[in-house]
């Protein structure tokens, strides 16, 4: 995970702890919402656009993707691919991040809830950008990109079936915690602060299993 990738995560969640109201649950949603980013092999399907569609939609972010480049970041989300002749790619993500997150954290033993939340972080953003023409304009660049794998906006039927989800508001929520949370130089605390949460829901879950098949 690169340095301002890791950032924005730990802003996020501390977002969701400085707020109040929210369990260990959504905590550690909005901490592992992009863990499917990072979890893939090497050849995993990338977001690949040509680095032209990244400049035309955010000059900052395409400069920043071919800094990267130049330090070989395998996997960056701003990584970009010059296996390609003739032509610069930039990767905006792993295709399907959400699902295979999700996937992931119900192999390590992460409650339903906890896998439910990070699955929803990109249908979230499909129904924001259906339901709000002005939260697509807020979106960068290489969000902007992404969305056009992830399905695009969702229709008005989409959203009107979205908002029928029992976890709909908290789904939402979890996203907006994200979006509020990119503040530059915000003082928060270390990967290490989630530790002890992320270890005691773990031995919760193992317990409420073994009580099942006992």
């Amino acid at each position: 995970m690169d340095k301002s990738t890791f950032g924005s995560v730990i802003d996020a969640v501390f977002k969701v702890l400085i707020d109040g109201n929210a369990d260990d649950e959504t905590v550690l949603a909005a901490l592992l919402h992009d863990i499917g980013q990072f979890v893939t092999s090497p050849d995993h399907k990338e977001m690949l656009f040509d680095a032209a569609a990244l400049t035309d939609l955010d000059p900052a972010a395409a400069a920043a993707a071919a800094a990267e480049s130049s330090a070989s970041v395998s996997g960056s989300t701003t990584a970009i691919n010059l296996n390609t002749p003739n032509k610069k790619k930039i990767s905006v993500g792993v295709t399907g991040h959400e699902r295979i997150g999700a996937e992931y954290l119900r192999s390590l033993g992460f409650s339903e809830k906890v896998a439910v939340l990070v699955e929803a972080h990109v249908p979230v953003k499909r129904y924001l950008t259906g339901k709000y023409p002005e939260y697509y304009d807020g979106l960068s660049g290489a969000s902007k990109l992404s969305l056009k794998y992830q399905g695009g906006p969702y229709t008005a039927k989409e959203v009107a079936l979205f908002e029928k989800d029992p976890l709909f508001e908290l789904k939402v929520q979890v996203r907006q915690w994200d979006d509020a949370a990119k503040v530059v130089d915000l003082k928060v605390p270390g990967l290490e602060y989630y530790r002890p949460m992320a270890i005691r829901h773990l031995e919760e879950q193992a317990s409420n299993r073994c009580s099942v098949v006992v």
